[in-house]
């Protein structure tokens, strides 16, 4: 067997013998945090596309845009934070659970509604004005 394939079989065999990962909840909400801020630029990305094509003349799509990236950013910051701040025996502990739960649905409310609340928020205020 050449020597590549047999490393890559090897490595294979050491896979299945260990099918478990480590739970770290800190790398699971970091990586929660880096896919819901894909979702929520591309959401933001398209809401601002739409709203400029309905042939809103206003500044307020650009400002929409701006409020949002702001807004998104602190609080990514405060959930990576609340979970970087964790201890390498509390990252492992199973009864964080409900902790991670908790904020992985807080993380990803924000990711997708703040993008159409705010863009509806931003439209309302144009009809007004």
């Amino acid at each position: 067997m050449p020597k590549a394939i047999d490393r890559e079989h090897s490595a294979a065999q050491e896979g299945a013998a260990h099918p478990e990962r480590k739970l770290d909840w800190r790398k699971r909400m970091s990586d929660n945090i880096a896919y819901a801020l894909l979702v929520y630029t591309g959401l933001q990305i398209w809401v601002t596309v739409h709203a400029l094509k309905e042939g809103t003349t206003s500044l307020l799509p650009y400002l929409a845009l701006i409020v949002l990236v702001a807004a998104i950013i602190p609080a990514c910051r405060m959930f990576e934070g609340r979970w970087m701040g964790i201890s390498d025996e509390a990252a492992a502990d199973p009864e964080y659970r409900r902790a991670y739960r908790r904020d992985q649905l807080l993380l990803w409310l924000l990711a997708i509604g703040l993008p159409f609340a705010l863009t509806g928020l931003f439209k309302a205020m144009a009809a007004l004005f």
